[in-house]
């Protein structure tokens, strides 16, 4: 189907600034892009193109879609195919596989492992096939019409290192030996094979966090002898982040693996305002010849799971293991000096602040009754101290408790959004009773409220950062620029009215001032309503470096 976009102003993802333009979407594919309204270049018209649908665009942004460098919908995309939280705010790619922990490559125990590990970030359906294994597997499942239709945005993917150690060395602690970790390059290796775009860390999560920079830069240097990128959940947001981010810029230095800095944050009280402190780290590392990229989502409380507060060593071995420790009164007495005196690894240093640790979704439905509320909250109205309440959730939901942790500052937000290296990323959950409005505000609040409202970047600006920047980094052949012969991956807004609505009482509430989502060309979005239309597409690294849809 062709349809032609008219009078729209033309944001085109370069940065460069706005004008005035014609656009013919053909099929799949941006057909033609020219300036509207002028004689020499002439506008389009619908005969002369032989478009069967004409949107007068006047008043609207028409720009690339966006992009979400920090996404975790790796399994909702094939369970709730209609994915209207990320269409809704003009997402066209995502980026799964993050913070080290998702569901490919595995075996059975690892999977097994894994979906009980993250069943917080992103549920556990037991009436759900799991046929894949491997990478390649995983993609053509993104591919395929098996659970009613195809995926409704495109997604590339990083192999993650947590899972691949899991798959190697089970969930406990310790190093590798030269074998197992040749084991371990050779899965990344065949991982990036079969289409994934780098690798990713989630070193506060178990079991990567037992991973040393030694083990870690022989991974990377798989990752980068084939063009792939790290893109790391470092050891520390908190106590000693800029030790942590130091590390993982060394890890890049000395292996020469590009570096994409995930969800880029100085968080807790020790680093209220030391952003520049850490911009400078990176400056410093990008004049040196070091390439790195960043990404944020532009809120300050974070998410996760309650899980993760704990200490590493008490989460070794997996679910039952830790479960084992919660519930010996000596152990769980060592966890609770490492939570409240001197603080968790799990918890970046910090001592846990149990006003901060709001509980966003349970598995276990007898719970539902805490959503909403922080742990301190619930220890008042239980009348508990509030580690007993948070052994007490641990243990009866299994570790499946998903949180926001208020512990974010305006200040730092504002000064890396600025960043010459700066992408967006959401890294929204999907799930839970209150889960974060990121998932479902994250880039309207970019064009909206840090935009518009505060004027931080302009609209040009922030658009470079939300679209033809992620995608230079993620090497995508035709995507990420309103540009002739690039896939038809546009969105149109109105730049007076786009923002965010999804609020921490009400999260799930779509964005205002979207109007139109085009996914490879189908409508997604239109006239501000969900189709239904699923038009995405598995992208994979391609033998030469590029990423692109379909099989390699």
């Amino acid at each position: 189907m062709k349809t032609l976009i008219n009078n729209a102003t033309l944001v085109d993802g370069t940065g460069a600034a706005r004008r005035r333009a014609d656009v013919l979407l053909d099929g799949a594919v941006i057909a033609a892009v020219v300036d509207a309204g002028t004689l020499d270049a002439g506008s389009l018209t619908a005969a002369e193109t032989g478009a069967e649908r004409v949107i007068d665009a006047t008043g609207l942004v028409l720009s690339p879609g966006f992009i979400d460098m920090h996404a975790h919908s790796d399994l909702q995309l094939l369970v709730n195919r209609d994915h209207y939280a990320k269409l809704s705010q003009g997402v066209t790619t995502e980026l799964l596989g993050q913070d080290g922990l998702s569901y490919a490559p595995v075996d059975d125990a690892t999977l097994a492992g894994v979906r009980e590990k993250i069943a917080g970030w992103n549920d556990s359906p037991a009436e759900f096939d799991w046929n894949w294994r491997t990478v390649g597997e995983y993609l053509d499942r993104l591919d395929t019409e098996q659970d009613g239709g195809r995926i409704a945005t495109n997604a590339a993917y990083l192999v993650p290192q947590g899972t691949v150690r899991a798959m190697v060395m089970g969930f406990a602690e310790g190093d590798p030996t030269p074998e197992q970790q040749q084991q371990m390059q050779d899965i990344i290796r065949a991982a990036m094979e079969e289409g994934a775009v780098g690798m990713s860390s989630g070193l506060t999560y178990t079991p990567g966090m037992y991973a040393q920079t030694e083990e870690l830069a022989g991974l990377c240097r798989t990752v980068g002898e084939l063009g792939g990128f790290y893109a790391p959940h470092h050891r520390s947001y908190g106590k000693g982040a800029l030790g942590a981010y130091a590390e993982m810029i060394g890890l890049s230095r000395e292996t020469g693996c590009a570096l994409h800095l995930s969800h880029a944050t100085m968080n807790f009280a020790e680093n209220k305002g030391r952003a520049g402190e850490l911009l400078e780290l990176i400056d410093e590392a990008l004049d040196q010849g070091v390439d790195i990229t960043l990404d944020t989502y532009p809120y300050l409380p974070g998410a996760t799971t309650l899980s993760a507060i704990l200490p590493s060593w008490a989460s070794s071995g997996g679910t039952e293991a830790t479960l084992t420790r919660l519930a010996d009164p000596e152990t769980r007495a060592r966890i609770q000096e490492a939570v409240e005196i001197y603080g968790s690894d799990g918890c970046h240093g910090v001592v846990a602040e149990w006003d901060t640790l709001e509980i966003s979704g349970v598995q276990n439905p007898a719970l539902a009754g805490y959503v909403g509320k922080t742990v301190r909250d619930i220890a008042s109205e239980t009348k508990q101290e509030p580690f007993d309440v948070f052994a007490q959730i641990l243990t009866e939901d299994r570790l499946g408790t998903g949180i926001l942790q208020h512990v974010g500052h305006e200040e730092n937000v504002q000064a890396i959004m600025k960043h010459r290296t700066h992408t967006g990323g959401s890294d929204g959950l999907l799930v839970g009773g209150k889960p974060h409005p990121r998932a479902w505000g994250t880039f309207p609040r970019y064009l909206g409220h840090y935009s518009r409202d505060l004027g931080l970047l302009s609209l040009e600006e922030m658009v470079h950062h939300l679209t033809g920047r992620p995608a230079a980094r993620l090497k995508l052949h035709n995507r990420g620029l309103v540009r002739e012969g690039y896939a038809a991956d546009v969105v149109l807004f109105d730049p007076e009215t786009v923002r965010d609505e999804a609020t921490f009482e009400n999260p799930r509430q779509a964005a205002s001032g979207l109007q139109y989502v085009f996914v490879n060309g189908t409508a997604a979005i239109d006239g501000g309503k969900p189709t239904g239309a699923r038009a995405g597409r598995a992208l994979r690294r391609s033998s030469d470096g590029l990423t692109r849809e379909g099989q390699q």
